[in-house]
This record gives C-alpha cells, sequence and structure tokens, in this order.
C-alpha cells in the first residue's frame, strides 16, 4: 500500500534533516586528528553506546540478532568510509561529497529492476539534473586543494558504487527490522573492520588533543541521526528517492567546507550546487505524482 501523505512528508523532512547533519561528516573527518580509516572506527566506536541505548531501552526494539543485509550493509559501509575518508584528505570537501553521492543513478537503475520501483520520465530527468548539477561542482573547483585532488576524486567517485550497496543492503534489512536495530548491527559488525584497516595502514589511530576527541564524539552522534535517519526514511520512501534527496548532503558540505577551511567556491560550483537542489525538488514532485497516480488508480470505483 502506498505510505500516507503524512506519513510521506514526514519521512522527507527526517531525510532532508539527516542529509543536512550528513553533511558534517567531511568537517570532522578533517578535525579528528587521526588517520581517515581510524576517524571512521571513531565514529563507530562513540555511535555504540547511543546505538545500544535506542534499541535496548524499555519500549525499545531490542537488540535481536543481525540479518544477512544487516552484515551486507555494514560491510559496505566500511568500504564507503574507508574510501570516503581518504578522498576527503586528497581532494576538495566538495567534491569528495557531491563525487561520492552520485549514487542516485546505481540506485535507481537496481530499485527499477529488483524492486520493481519504475522511475517516471520525469524522475529520470531529475537525476539526470542532479548529475548535471554534482559535474559542475566537481569540474568547477580550482584543482589545488588536498594532498593528491586526482586520486582523491577517484576513490570518492569509487564510494557511488559502495554507498549504493549500503542503500540498498539497508532498503532489504528494513523489511523486516527497525531503524536502529539495523543501525546498531550493521555499525557494530562493521567497528572491527576499521579497526583492522587503520592498523593495517599504519595510521594514526588516537587524536592529540581534546578537540580531536570532541570531533570523534561529534561523528559518534552525527552517524545516528544522520544515518539513523536515513536508514528510517528508506523503510518509508522509494530507495530512488532517497538516494537523490541525499544530494543536498554535498551542498551543505560545500558551504561548511568554504566557511570553516575557507576552501573556494568558484561561481560554477555554486550554479551546479543550485542545479542539484533544484533536481531534489524535481525527484520529490515527480514522486508526489507517481504516488498520487498509485493512489486514484487503486482506489474503487463507485
Amino acid at each position: 500500500m502506498p505510505a500516507a501523505p503524512q506519513s510521506r512528508t514526514l519521512a522527507l523532512i527526517v531525510l532532508l534533516i539527516a542529509a543536512c547533519v550528513l553533511g558534517l561528516a567531511p568537517i570532522l573527518v578533517r578535525l579528528t586528528e587521526t588517520g581517515p580509516a581510524a576517524a571512521g572506527f571513531w565514529r563507530f566506536v562513540f555511535a555504540m553506546p547511543l546505538l545500544l541505548f535506542l534499541t535496548a531501552r524499555p519500549g525499545g526494539e531490542g537488540i535481536g540478532t543481525p540479518s544477512k543485509f544487516m552484515a551486507l550493509a555494514g560491510l559496505f559501509f566500511v568500504l564507503d568510509l574507508s574510501f570516503w575518508h581518504y578522498g576527503i584528505v586528497m581532494t576538495s570537501v566538495a567534491n569528495a561529497t557531491v563525487l561520492c553521492n552520485l549514487t542516485p543513478v546505481v540506485v535507481t537503475l537496481f530499485g527499477w529492476f529488483v524492486y520493481r520501483e519504475r522511475p517516471k520520465a520525469l524522475f529520470v530527468a531529475a537525476i539526470a539534473l542532479a548529475m548535471i548539477g554534482a559535474f559542475a561542482m566537481s569540474a568547477g573547483a580550482d584543482g589545488n586543494q588536498g594532498s593528491n585532488p586526482r586520486l582523491g576524486d577517484l576513490f570518492s567517485l569509487s564510494v557511488a558504487l559502495w554507498y549504493a550497496g549500503y542503500f540498498l543492503a539497508v532498503k532489504a534489512a528494513r523489511r523486516t527490522a527497525g531503524a536502529m536495530r539495523v543501525m546498531l548491527w550493521s555499525t557494530g559488525l562493521g567497528l572491527p573492520l576499521l579497526l583492522v584497516v587503520s592498523l593495517v595502514l599504519r595510521e594514526d589511530l588516537t587524536p592529540e588533543t581534546w578537540h580531536g576527541w570532541a570531533a570523534c564524539v561529534a561523528m559518534g552522534v552525527m552517524h545516528v541521526v544522520g544515518q539513523g535517519g536515513v536508514a528510517w526514511s528508506l523503510g518509508k520512501l522509494p530507495a530512488s528517492l532517497t538516494a537523490v534527496t541525499i544530494l543536498i548532503q554535498p551542498v551543505v558540505a560545500a558551504g561548511l567546507g568554504w566557511l570553516i577551511f575557507h576552501e573556494t567556491m568558484t561561481p560554477v560550483q555554486m550554479v551546479g550546487g543550485a542545479v542539484v537542489l533544484a533536481a531534489i525538488v524535481l525527484a520529490q514532485w515527480a514522486s508526489a505524482q507517481k504516488k498520487g497516480a498509485e493512489a486514484e488508480a487503486a482506489a474503487p470505483v463507485s
């Protein structure tokens, strides 16, 4: 049955807030004073107490046991964070965040063929518009930010595949479990893997100052609020619409990178960000039209 309009509206609001919160991620990674994978490790460490409280508290869903899709979500998210965090330190915040969010193409195609979520022509046009905006944000950068911009861009681009896998695994896991239980197990199973990655790569594992520790704690809270909001929304919205809406994240991250790290925002990047925002609105409108048509078709004839 199609989601009720009120439930759908609430899910979109939660998703937009979660995406804005996740826009803090690349900023916090640079402030942790650890290696890139180690930053992901501490993100999971400080998220776990909150996730345990939310699932095990009276009235909560309960810890339960992990499903194969929760484990798969954890694996994909480890790959996501490992490659993306290296991309963040090698290229600009804007590029790293935009390139990794070229996920909607993969998610929409997979959702079309597997979940039978066939997109309307207008929705496909919205995806194309979002990709044009994302490309403009990347191509419009001045190219002088980060330690190795080209490799950082390549790492960030590969994350689109891992992030799509995470989206789809969470979507599948949400069919049998609540958002917090999915988050708990995907985070808990991924935590030791990130520790292994950081040790193998001989990264700096611990921050040197309390500022670095504060950034690590903030990443844990951001993980629960941001990814938790995305996981909850995936239980109520199509995966394709969720993936496009998440593209607001690079716009937020680029603005924060400009404000905090004084990274240059060229006119082309600004236009690209505006195009991405317009594409999000178009995608939501197209998806709402489709839901309205489905509800009208399902209504009994008097």
